[in-house]
């Protein structure tokens, strides 16, 4: 496959990625509002994210590396917003620990899992394509896909414990995950930026 015909499906794979992205956030949001779920939340805000972060790329496809670097570096404080607005809820949660409907909370969280391996397996090829802006999405992603085995765990232990604190676990971790994807991007994102930076 020659360059601009990679070029041409890798812009196909982002627009569908993030049109997934964009899809289940509003599912899996109203589905966290309705049960009163923190992780649900917190992953729901973690689509919308990474929605914005794709569209982001193709934005910033015809940009130079250097200026690309800098939307890396911008793309990895996007990364923490899901953990700031995590970090709200859960504070919520613990003054009022009720526990979501672990039904809903177990099938929403497959389906995002459905829709998280299908977003990582098809950013996978391109991962090094553009350099942190792509990793950006292949990393969150990939995160995503883990995070949300523990939100179907998560809603198990609910339904046997009847406990608000399994999803308050796993909310607070999906927050972890948002961070150190955030420390990986800006680092990515800074090196390829001094590498365009000539010296003085």
């Amino acid at each position: 496959m020659d360059q601009t015909a990679s070029k041409q499906s890798f812009r196909r794979v982002v627009a569908l990625v993030a049109a997934l992205n964009l899809g289940y956030f509003g599912i899996e949001f109203a589905v966290a509002l309705t049960i009163g779920s923190v992780s649900l939340f917190a992953d729901s805000i973690d689509f919308l994210e990474d929605a914005s972060i794709n569209l982001l790329i193709l934005l910033a496809l015809g940009f130079t590396v250097k200026m690309r670097a800098r939307v890396g570096m911008g793309l990895a404080g996007i990364i923490l917003v899901p953990g700031l607005a995590t970090l709200w809820m859960a504070w919520e949660k613990f003054l009022a620990p009720v526990p979501p409907d672990p039904v809903p909370l177990s099938l929403a969280g497959a389906g995002a899992l459905a829709v998280n391996l299908t977003c990582a397996l098809l950013l996978a090829r391109y991962r090094h394509h553009s350099g942190s802006l792509t990793k950006a999405a292949f990393l969150s992603a990939r995160n995503d896909a883990f995070a949300n085995m523990a939100i179907v765990a998560a809603g198990l232990v609910t339904a046997a414990t009847l406990s608000a604190w399994p999803d308050l676990i796993v909310g607070l971790g999906i927050a972890a995950i948002n961070a150190d994807a955030a420390r990986e991007v800006w680092e990515e994102a800074r090196e390829e930026h001094r590498a365009e930076t000539p010296e003085a």
